[in-house]
């Protein structure tokens, strides 16, 4: 009696631990087929699709630091591109003026970007709402007129132009076939780190920042601390993203820290579905595609097209894409 009770528990633990056996390894199987997908893009794509799917992966990253703050932390910012330019236009005077080696160039990037994000940072995370939303947005345009007005360093209105070619260990990587995996080895780099943070015991305690602020505060969390160590990291991905995105196009304007880019990355977000990594680089590719590829041939009415999609995201799905999957952000950033 006593050794049927004992095998019973197993065998039914056994049961039902087979379907998620089963589901972890699909979720294995379409992993390592989208990256052979992504990786083998360029052997079967044409250069402008290439060069499209390089921008998808520089503003996706871009997207994925923002993630970390709208829908980890519960931080929505509309400044978030000003890191973002920072990043690209440290890579892209350092490249000019100094000639630095690629990796070297998106490093100095993304410490740009963190250190700017650090000294705006530990005013704007005073804040929460609405006005946080707001502070953020006053610091992007306080950035984006200083790139207009710093003409020595940033070329004004006219932007940053004549970045080389990205080398690497003194390869030109004028291809775009290498320059695209040269972009995705560094977006794949950056998505990891962002998500080890998610995932990690500081990730919970952000999650719990986002659902309960004053309960963590009351438990004997920094919550101050914990809110901009997220903002600082959320910069560096931001500059990072920068880094990538000058060593594509190759040349640098103040748009690219303006409200519009902000408003574009958050609209990314909430289109993958906030709190979803993944979710957010599907925004990102949807964002970039309406706006780039569909755009022209819509004689300039990409943003009404992109205008519509965000409609029918808000009304039909209203945790973006990742919701459809039936993945909550908040319980699995991935």
């Amino acid at each position: 009696m006593n050794a049927h009770a004992t095998v019973a528990p197993t065998v039914e633990s056994a049961g039902a631990a087979t379907p998620r056996g089963r589901r972890d390894i699909v979720r294995v199987v379409l992993l390592v087929t989208l990256v052979l997908c992504l990786v083998g893009l360029p052997l079967v794509a044409d250069p402008f699709a290439t060069t499209t799917a390089t921008r998808v992966l520089a503003f996706a990253l871009l997207a994925v630091s923002l993630d970390l703050l709208v829908g980890v932390t519960g931080l929505p910012s509309l400044g978030h591109a000003a890191y973002f330019g920072v990043g690209a236009y440290t890579a892209g005077w350092l490249s000019i003026h100094i000639g630095i080696d690629g990796p070297v160039a998106l490093l100095a990037a993304t410490l740009a970007g963190a250190s700017v994000a650090a000294a705006t940072g530990w005013l704007a995370v005073r804040s929460g709402g609405i006005f946080f939303l707001m502070l953020t947005l006053a610091i992007g345009e306080v950035l984006h007129q200083v790139a207009h007005s710093w003409r020595s360093v940033t070329g004004g209105s006219d932007g940053m132009y004549g970045v080389p070619a990205t080398t690497v260990g003194g390869v030109d990587l004028a291809n775009p076939g290498f320059l695209y995996w040269y972009v995705l080895g560094a977006f794949g780099v950056g998505y990891l780190l962002i998500r080890m943070v998610v995932r990690s015991s500081f990730g919970a305690a952000l999650r719990g920042i986002h659902d309960n602020e004053p309960r963590m505060r009351a438990l004997g969390y920094p919550v101050f601390g914990y809110k901009l160590a997220a903002f600082v990291i959320a910069g560096a991905g931001a500059g990072l993203a920068g880094g990538l995105l000058v060593a594509q196009q190759r040349i640098v304007t103040p748009d690219d820290l303006g409200f519009t880019t902000g408003a574009l990355v958050l609209l990314a977000v909430v289109i993958g579905g906030a709190g979803t990594l993944w979710g957010a680089c599907i925004g990102a590719a949807v964002v970039v595609l309406v706006r780039d590829y569909f755009g022209p041939a819509l004689d300039g009415h990409g943003p009404l097209l992109l205008g519509i999609v965000f409609v029918i995201v808000v009304y039909v799905m209203p945790r973006g894409v990742a919701g459809v999957a039936g993945i909550r952000g908040k319980e699995r950033a991935a």
